[in-house]
């Protein structure tokens, strides 16, 4: 068994060689293919990046009412929020820290004295801020907050920050799409490549058959064929997202446009990034070879 594993991928390196034309055909087919998905995975991974840094900082502002400024009930909406489904986390702020943030927003000397004589009457609420784990579940959190007993006002964005969150979110679900329809293009080529070389093999593959091999010792060589030509079509895709997205990141360091919008870093983005590409490229082209000879196999029969 060992000797015959090892004399199908011997076959499968052969079988790259003798139809070399070909094989580079389909390898740089699957290569163009590749390059276009590492670029919507490069996307697609900042995406996501993106979307985790406006959720966690689009929060939930919750004032509490006037009449519930006691320590007891403070304490009691605070577990209660904390217990709400999607809550990573529960922040409170005093009426007294809302007014020194307050304070602070004025640069003018003049405008800061005039907001001092408010301290000793102060109009502000006590305030609880809620971060949650999905920007989706925004408007449904603020709702339920707003139920609780002692809670006044609830602030989250609105519908601008879920409009916005949704857009990121669309943009990572078509790139998903892309690239799985790009794998299904490098599949389709793949299998055209292995059919050719099929019909070259024919005699080779009749002669096997009358001396008694069976579909999976014929088969075999031409999966690890296809699996070769699909890694060597990676190859140059690899490259290109290892020092291309390293490049890209030193060059902008590692921000877009604000710092909302920081990008992923390079390490192990890069090298999960790679082991994807590498991954994609040999099963499709095992897929690819598969079903082709599979196909011609019982076509034969």
């Amino acid at each position: 068994m060992i000797r015959r594993f090892f004399r199908h991928i011997r076959e499968g390196f052969y079988g790259v060689g003798r139809h070399a034309a070909m094989s580079v055909s389909s390898a740089s087919a699957v290569t163009i293919t590749l390059l276009i998905i590492s670029i919507f995975m490069i996307v697609t991974g900042n995406m996501q990046e993106v979307t985790q840094n406006i959720e966690g900082s689009v929060k939930i502002s919750a004032f509490v009412a006037y009449d519930h400024e006691e320590q007891s009930q403070l304490d009691m909406i605070q577990a209660t929020i904390k217990n709400l489904e999607h809550v990573v986390s529960v922040e409170y702020s005093s009426k007294d820290q809302e007014f020194d943030e307050l304070m602070e927003t004025y640069e003018d000397e003049s405008a800061r004295e005039a907001l001092e004589t408010y301290r000793e009457d102060n109009p502000l609420h006590d305030a609880f801020y809620v971060e949650v784990n999905d920007g989706d579940a925004l408007k449904d959190t603020a709702e339920k907050i707003q139920a609780i007993e002692g809670i006044e006002t609830v602030n989250y964005g609105g519908d601008s920050a879920l409009m916005f969150v949704q857009a990121l979110n669309s943009v990572r679900f078509g790139g998903a799409i892309l690239v799985a329809g790009l794998s299904a293009l490098a599949i389709f080529l793949i299998a055209n490549t292995i059919k050719l070389t099929i019909y070259a093999r024919s005699n080779e593959i009749a002669i096997m058959r009358d001396v008694g091999a069976t579909n999976g010792f014929i088969r075999a060589p031409f999966v690890v064929e296809g699996m070769i030509i699909g890694a060597l079509g990676a190859i140059i895709p690899i490259l290109f997202t290892i020092f291309g997205y390293i490049f890209i990141y030193d060059k902008l360091g590692g921000v877009l446009f604000s710092e909302m919008f920081k990008m992923t870093p390079p390490h192990p983005f890069v090298l999960q990034l790679s082991l994807i590409l590498l991954g994609i490229g040999m099963v499709v082209g095992l897929i690819g070879s598969f079903m082709s000879v599979t196909k011609y196999l019982r076509w034969k029969r």
